[in-house]
Order: C-alpha cells, then sequence, then structure tokens
C-alpha cells in the first residue's frame, strides 16, 4: 500500500482493519487544506472498513464522510438504526447534533448536543456541546423575539 494508492494493498488480496484505517489517515494527511480531503475515497473506505468489522464507530465514521462528501443528510440517513449498536455514546450524540445543525434542524441539534454532554465524562467536551447547545438556542431565541 502506497500513500498515492491506499487500495493497492486491497488489489493483492491483503487487505485488514488496520490497512484500511492507515489508508483513511493517508488520505487526511495528503489533504494540504482540509476543503482538498478526498470525502468519496474516505467514504468508500469507511463503507470496506464497516463490512469487514461491523464496528458501529466505522459506520459512524462512514456518516461522517458522507456527510463530507455529499452533504449533512447523507450523514443523518446513516446514523439512523445507531442508537443501540454503539451504545447511548456520546459521540453518536455529538455527530447527530453537528449535522443536524448543519441541516437547519436547530431544535433537534440542541437536544442531540445536550444528550451528547450529559454522557461524556470529559469535562471539556461536556463544556464545548452544552456551549454549542447554548449558542444555538441563544440564536434560535433572538431570531424568534423571545
Amino acid at each position: 500500500m502506497t500513500a498515492d494508492d491506499p487500495a493497492a494493498s486491497h488489489r493483492r488480496g491483503r487487505i485488514g482493519e488496520y490497512q484500511i484505517q492507515a489508508s483513511v489517515a493517508a488520505l487526511h494527511d495528503q489533504a494540504a487544506r482540509h476543503a482538498d480531503t478526498d470525502w468519496p475515497r474516505i467514504l468508500t473506505l469507511y463503507s470496506l472498513l464497516e463490512s469487514i468489522t461491523g464496528n458501529p464507530m466505522a459506520r459512524l465514521n462512514r456518516a461522517v464522510a458522507a456527510a463530507m462528501a455529499h452533504g449533512a443528510d447523507a450523514g443523518l440517513a446513516l446514523t439512523g438504526g445507531l442508537g443501540d449498536r454503539p451504545g447511548d455514546h456520546h459521540r453518536l450524540h455529538s455527530v447527530r447534533a453537528h449535522l443536524l445543525e448543519q441541516a437547519g434542524a436547530e431544535k433537534a441539534a440542541i437536544a442531540e448536543f445536550r444528550a451528547a454532554a450529559a454522557r461524556t465524562a470529559n469535562l471539556r467536551e461536556r463544556q464545548y456541546l452544552t456551549t454549542r447547545a447554548a449558542r444555538l438556542a441563544a440564536g434560535r431565541a433572538g431570531r424568534s423575539g423571545a
């Protein structure tokens, strides 16, 4: 496998989850800027990783890649049914919150940011998520005149 061709290992029939993860990392590393990231290829790799491992976090990462490649709604569609697979994990709620915010569903995003904050043991993450929810709620209140 080379950084220029993350699928080379797959063509040789020697692909595993670590090769796929390395390929994703290589694609991120190749991008000089966030906007240059090859999200369609990363999406393909996460799809392959999910099919090999069945890991719900691979599915969650696939949802993020889908959103980056095709928009928030594409990512949200992939988060459906994950609620009981990774447990009630704060990362699922956090990803859903960000995607809902991008999709313009602010009320639902606020609820997901709050759900994520309630489920993380990391104080910094909790503060970040709580602040995001509060800022969205304040913006909604300001626009509604409340």
